[in-house]
């Protein structure tokens, strides 16, 4: 049997069309669906866009696509899947994609290997206190004597609380598991104990594991109930000395709470997302040592954005044979997402 070539349309920023589509990319785009004009946009309002949606199929999508609103749906009688080159679809499909009945589906997984490894990375950096050792150089100098200003300085016998096992959680978790660099708990009230026992960690409740934390490493969506999931009381119950890592998003924390922690109490900080994202230029955390703030940046960039645009293709050659998809969204794991 024949594989169908469905109609298919790129939807997308001009920048995550040109990072995740390059000449393999297109040429393998060629063999799975019959592409019309335009190929790719970043809207779907205009008329040559319209007339295109009438005739498509599939959407691949990615980071800034516009919503699919019933007016767009309307437009498009014969959509039947929305294949996202990226992570979380929150931005773009609502309920009215699912009430048609349309598949969606997800590049998650692989956006989440990246964030794991910029996870891990900074776990194992964090147990010696490595990037604000790095910072604390640049004024001591010669005089080495600092490095006993920042605590424990070993990577033996630590403790790992990951709150949230999501995809990039619990891929955290295995990491550090299979490399056996540190006990790990992990906080995640909806999923099973036994599914976590399973992976080699320990299940526990916030206020079990963060007094238990060397590094507490944060991995729940944003959601209403876990917005500021970790403020002061939270911070106030962490050990000296310990490491926040922040990968998921900066909602979770409450900055002037974090602020005051690690202006106040010793704590540390490895931020790649925060509250306002960025901070204001006036933040205090920028001038911290014990703060590491970055842009955003454990997540897919650049040529890691193509895995992702591996996956939804790999969805859409199944999608063409007929296959079940192999990472579906429902309009109840859509809620969840980050």
């Amino acid at each position: 049997m024949t594989p169908r070539r469905p109609e298919t349309m790129l939807v997308m920023s001009a920048e995550a069309f040109a990072d995740q589509f390059g000449p393999a990319e297109h040429e393998r785009l060629r063999t799975l669906a019959r592409l019309g004009d335009p190929v790719h946009t970043d809207e779907l309002a205009s008329p040559a866009v319209r007339r295109r949606l009438a005739e498509v199929e599939v959407l691949i999508t990615s980071w800034g696509a516009p919503p699919l609103d019933a007016d767009v749906l309307a437009a498009a009688p014969g959509l039947r899947a929305v294949l996202h080159a990226a992570g979380s679809v929150r931005g773009h499909v609502g309920d009215a994609v699912f009430e048609r009945d349309i598949l969606v589906t997800t590049a998650a997984a692989a956006n989440a290997e990246p964030v794991a490894q910029f996870t891990l990375a900074s776990v194992l950096w964090a147990f010696k206190k490595v990037p604000f050792l790095a910072a604390d150089a640049r004024v001591h100098r010669a005089d080495w004597s600092y490095r006993s200003g920042r605590g424990a300085l070993s990577g033996r016998d630590r403790t790992v609380v990951v709150v949230g096992y999501s995809r990039v959680g619990r891929r955290v978790v295995d990491l550090l598991v299979s490399l056996a660099a540190a006990r790990v708990l992990v906080v995640d009230p909806v999923v099973d104990p036994s599914v976590i026992t399973a992976a080699g960690a320990e299940p526990a409740s916030l206020a079990e594991a963060l007094p238990r934390a060397d590094v507490l490493s944060l991995h729940a969506p944003s959601l209403p109930e876990t917005r500021r999931l970790i403020g002061a009381e939270e911070l106030a119950a962490l050990p000296p000395g310990s490491v926040l890592i922040n990968t998921a998003r900066g909602a979770l924390v409450d900055t002037a709470a974090l602020t005051a922690a690690c202006e106040r109490d010793g704590l540390h900080a490895i931020l790649d997302v925060t509250e306002p994202e960025p901070l204001p230029a006036d933040s205090p955390l920028y001038d911290l040592p014990n703060v590491v703030i970055t842009p955003h940046i454990a997540g897919s960039l650049d040529s890691e954005t193509r895995l992702l645009t591996a996956a939804a293709l790999t969805e859409l050659e199944r999608l063409g044979a007929g296959l079940p998809a192999l990472d579906q969204v429902t309009r109840e794991t859509r809620a969840a997402q980050a």
